[in-house]
């Protein structure tokens, strides 16, 4: 089943002329991915979900689909001309509910985006598959009383071309790093940051705040969602970053760019997602490992891509 609020659906003719990257190798754009997921410390099960998806292609016609648990770890990956998926999803709920939640979004998401044609409304679609995931983990929960209220987070990259689109429910983050540096691309959908900017709470309170776990919203619990949809260019040697709470609420945005960067640098040796990965979830659980953590990390090179410049600066850019 889909779920689509009508006054979203924009119907087009599908011309993908304009978009389909021929196979000129000047404009190739390489994918160096890598994600894993660690139950943390105190947690007695992983109820965080994850994947990166070759769009367009299946694992059984040569495309690519990393999940948790799926070796290896680290793919490389050329980009398509129906794109790529990268997601994680932090699950809520009793009786296996977050766990089935996170499972149910990251499958919906993808075979949604999967079975539809690619064409310039890529944005459009993304958003659509995070409101058809929402459906069916609401439809679940109303079936079978021990699932009520179950739900999830859902943080979805989807890339097409030089662009990057960043379709979000609730708290898990999406990073892009570049010169260094790692700049959060999505807004908390939490109570802690709606005090923050209300102006009654300040980042350091809220970093201890009793509310910090609370979202509000999430994929299932209710009938329809408001997708927050932003858009970005991307650069030669950018990262994207995608986690859950279990990182970034022990290891903040400066330590996640230090950390990461040394195993991302492109020059003397070739980019290795899976170390940073580890790394920082190593260093989250240094710090407790109060929750489920959960990181994926993509990184960008290829002719197919501009040169960043000084004034390429990133910023979170809601989708018109």
């Amino acid at each position: 089943m889909i779920y689509c609020r009508p006054e979203d659906y924009i119907p087009a003719p599908f011309d993908p002329q304009p978009w389909i990257m021929d196979r000129n190798p000047e404009r190739t754009i390489t994918l160096t991915i890598s994600g894993r997921s660690d139950r943390g410390l105190i947690r007695s099960e992983n109820q965080d979900y994850f994947l990166i998806a070759d769009l367009g292609r299946t694992p059984e016609s040569g495309g690519l689909l990393l999940l948790p648990g799926r070796e290896p770890r680290a793919q490389t990956l050329e980009l398509g001309p129906a794109g790529a998926l990268a997601l994680v999803a932090d699950g809520m709920g009793g009786a296996a509910g977050g766990e089935l939640a996170s499972r149910l979004a990251a499958e919906t998401i993808l075979d949604d985006l999967a079975r539809s044609a690619p064409d310039h409304h890529f944005a459009l679609r993304l958003r659509t598959a995070v409101e058809a995931a929402n459906a069916r983990i609401h439809q679940e929960s109303r079936g079978n009383h021990r699932l009520w209220g179950m739900g999830t987070t859902a943080t979805a990259a989807g890339i097409l071309g030089d662009q990057l689109y960043i379709a979000q429910i609730g708290d898990s983050r999406a990073y892009l790093i570049r010169g260094g540096a790692a700049h959060q691309l999505t807004r908390d959908q939490s109570r802690v940051q709606a005090l923050i900017e209300a102006g009654e709470l300040t980042p350091e309170e809220a970093a201890q705040s009793a509310e910090r776990h609370i979202i509000l919203q999430a994929l299932g619990p209710e009938p329809e969602v408001d997708v927050d949809l932003t858009h970005h260019d991307l650069c030669r040697g950018d990262t994207l970053l995608l986690s859950s709470d279990g990182l970034h609420g022990v290891v903040d945005d400066d330590e996640i760019a230090r950390i990461a960067a040394p195993h991302l640098a492109s020059t003397g040796s070739d980019p290795d997602p899976d170390a940073a990965c580890q790394a920082l979830i190593d260093l989250a659980n240094q710090r407790g490992g109060p929750d489920n953590i959960t990181v994926v990390i993509i990184h960008f090179e290829g002719p197919g891509l501009p040169e960043p410049r000084p004034d390429h600066s990133v910023t979170r850019q809601p989708y018109p």
